[in-house]
């Protein structure tokens, strides 16, 4: 994403645009391909789906690429696609990259044909790869409102988003279940009207980011009195949070280890941090059939947060392979 202020998070989605037409034809590395466990299919097979689709505008091709970011949640979501894409009589394969500036262009030229993207920074980035770098950000903490934004840039680039989720990866703040119950804590507008100093325990450059420690006193009138310079969501953050040296920590909202450490993420209810939902975005010429459409308009309909909290576990934690990941959730949700 351009707009890297934002956001604390690790280098994995949160990139810049500088580099994305100088790398445009970069070869794509296999991702997963083999071991599908739907389906399976060669270059070869691939590469020909795409000469007919070019000689077919808004045709669609029943051999499709579900491509994107080579990080556990994006290579889940990218099965969770695929699979179900497969079931219904699509050849798959896949190709995962390392960001944004790779995937995006080869998207464009149909190297690619189906990504997970998130909705805001996606259409951060899509401002600014449409209008220029100097572009201002256009993403709201509304997914829907910010993939209605960045539909006309997408269409400029033969691209179509499809129905976001409620699956949000956003910034999260958490405390301790046991201070949230005595104070009656829901909300960071409930800790907020406490009105007592708050350390906090995040990244060192949360002190000078709008969507972290500027947001928290701007927005909701935080009082932050001491940042504890701790990595993101790291096991050392949420400890001190746990043991009483911070009362505050950032994390994510797919962090799923916070209940068993005794942690409760407080709801954003002002909309400080964006709408990161995951949506599907598609080359408008291969994928932008309603048939695929309806598809995966049916996985982001009951894909929750929660939900994708749990499936990045099982993959981290339990070293499980995100395609048997993806292939045990669609079958618990009939799809």
């Amino acid at each position: 994403m351009t707009a890297a202020p934002s956001l604390i998070r690790p280098a994995r989605r949160r990139l810049g645009v500088g580099a994305a037409v100088a790398l445009a034809g970069l070869t794509l590395a296999a991702c997963g391909g083999s071991s599908n466990a739907f389906s399976s299919s060669s270059s070869s097979t691939s590469a020909a789906a795409s000469g007919a689709a070019s000689s077919a505008a808004g045709a669609g091709t029943k051999s499709l690429t579900v491509g994107g970011a080579n990080f556990t949640e994006m290579l889940v979501a990218q099965q969770l696609y695929g699979q179900l894409l497969a079931k219904n009589g699509y050849t798959i394969s896949y190709k995962a990259v390392d960001n944004r500036e790779v995937y995006e262009p080869a998207l464009e030229q149909g190297q690619i044909d189906v990504v997970p993207e998130y909705a805001a920074t996606m259409a951060n980035f899509m401002s600014k790869r449409v209008n220029g770098t100097a572009a201002k950000d256009i993403a709201t903490a509304d997914a829907k409102e910010t993939v209605n934004a960045m539909q006309p840039l997408l269409q400029q680039k033969g691209l179509t988003a499809l129905q976001p989720s409620a699956a949000l990866d956003a910034n999260a703040f958490a405390v301790t279940k046991k201070f949230a119950e005595a104070n009656n804590l829901k909300t960071l507008s409930d800790l907020a009207k406490l009105n007592k100093p708050i350390k906090l325990a995040a990244p060192a450059e949360c002190k000078d980011r709008p969507f972290c420690q500027v947001g928290l006193e701007k927005t909701y009138g935080l009082k932050i009195s001491q940042l504890i310079p701790l990595g993101f969501g790291s096991p050392q953050a949420k400890q001190a949070v746990v043991s009483g040296k911070a009362d505050l920590v950032e994390t994510g909202t797919t962090d799923a280890t916070l209940d068993s450490l005794g942690l409760v993420v407080l709801q954003d209810d002002k909309g400080l941090q964006l709408a990161d939902n995951i949506v599907p975005v598609v080359n408008t010429q291969k994928a932008g059939t309603p048939e695929v459409s309806a598809l995966l308009d049916k996985l982001s309909t009951v894909l929750t947060t929660q939900d994708l909290a749990q499936l990045d576990l099982k993959v981290d934690a339990e070293r499980q392979k995100p395609e048997d990941v993806a292939k045990a959730y669609l079958a618990s949700k009939g799809l």
